[in-house]
């Protein structure tokens, strides 16, 4: 009950942040605005998950874990509600900031609290089953939302958003392990000095290098599938749909493996992504070898996230929901980093195809920090961080 609650909520907030670009045309032209300036909705809720990550988590150090999952949810509903009501851009702009405020927190909170709860061997097959409300919302929630907005209206589609993640709301109360313990049971100070670790900073950094590339060339997949691979634009929606769908069973294959050797199944993992993304450069001239790549991009992408997440929770021990939430917001910069370079780089060549090395090439700066820290887990005795941090072990 309490991952489906969780995931129910998850699934929600991503659809709230990705359906965005579906009625951005929409919102434009209902608030008289440019395109350009409805895109800075995206980076206003970007910047949101940013400042919110570190900034929500330390000033929530010492509320209950129950009310605090609580609230965040609830702020979620309202800035959802706020959004579809919007009188104004300016306003709007607020709205969508205040939306991903506390997104980072309740990722953060949920991902920790599924570890804390998971049987012993299991912990990264749970956060699997969390990033899955992800990516239902990337791949289902978010075209339903679009057609909502096209069909009835924009402000329909963040209304759905609200609705959808206030019924989880009582779910999620219900299924949160009560008792009033602190989000880490440390003081904000004594989470902070956690990122003094080298090995915290070094899992934070291996998931924003490590997922960058992937990132980049998923962000620009339209001209990549188009002009490079030579569908038709029609055709864009399907394969984002194979997209998701090698994203769900990559993700639950890769909880699986990271379960077995958290370490190992990451740096594999990191290599073939890195390889693919090379081979890209010459596989995403042909269509059917183009789509056959986009699967299997879906597939690696996610398949490191349960293993890379639960490294995070398990090097900061005694302040994980502080260093996933910091994970989560430094993700969203890597995000942001992605977008604008993949412009530089398809703006100083003749295609989209040169995308495909340079995320090759940041995946394998992403590999050689998982090679070190599994080198120094092996130094220590083949061990990596035990899988239950001592703040989660409190939950």
């Amino acid at each position: 009950m309490l991952l489906w609650s969780l995931m129910l909520v998850v699934f929600g907030l991503t659809t709230g942040e990705f359906v965005v670009a579906g009625i951005l045309p929409d919102v434009a032209g209902s608030l008289g605005v440019s395109v350009p300036a409805a895109g800075l909705l995206v980076t206003a809720y970007a910047v949101g998950m940013i400042v919110g990550g570190p900034v929500v988590t330390v000033l929530t150090a010492r509320v209950p874990r129950r009310a605090l999952v609580a609230g965040l949810v609830a702020v979620a509903v309202v800035a959802n509600a706020w959004s579809a009501v919007a009188p104004g851009y300016a306003s709007l702009l607020v709205g969508r900031f205040a939306a991903g405020l506390v997104v980072a927190t309740f990722f953060a909170v949920a991902i920790t609290t599924a570890v804390g709860l998971a049987p012993e061997g299991g912990q990264a097959r749970a956060v699997a089953r969390l990033t899955v409300g992800m990516n239902l919302g990337m791949v289902l929630g978010t075209p339903l939302g679009t057609l909502v907005g096209h069909a009835v209206g924009w402000r329909a589609s963040f209304g759905a958003v609200a609705v959808l993640v206030l019924v989880a709301l009582p779910l999620v109360v219900r299924a949160v392990p009560g008792g009033g313990a602190a989000l880490d049971g440390v003081s904000a100070g004594a989470g902070l000095r956690a990122f003094a670790d080298r090995g915290v900073l070094a899992a934070i950094g291996m998931t924003v290098l490590g997922n960058v590339g992937v990132v980049m060339v998923f962000s620009f997949i339209a001209p990549l599938m188009t002009d490079v691979a030579g569908f038709a634009s029609g055709a864009v929606p399907v394969l984002l749909l194979v997209y998701g769908a090698g994203a769900v069973l990559g993700n639950f294959g890769g909880g699986w493996l990271a379960d077995r050797a958290l370490m190992p199944s990451v740096a594999g993992l990191l290599a073939v992504l890195a390889v693919v993304l090379g081979a890209g450069w010459f596989a995403g001239g042909n269509r059917v070898s183009a789509g056959v790549l986009v699967f299997v991009l879906g597939a690696l992408a996610f398949a490191v996230v349960p293993g890379m997440q639960t490294r995070v929770v398990t090097s900061a021990r005694t302040a994980p929901v502080l260093a996933v939430a910091v994970n989560a917001s430094a993700f969203q910069v890597a995000a942001a980093f992605a977008g604008w370079l993949g412009g530089r780089v398809i703006d100083a060549g003749s295609d989209a195809r040169g995308l495909y090395p340079v995320a090759a090439g940041l995946t394998a700066a992403g590999l050689l920090v998982a090679m070190a820290l599994l080198l120094s887990d092996q130094r220590a005795g083949g061990q990596a961080p035990s899988a239950e941090p001592e703040a989660v072990e409190r939950v």
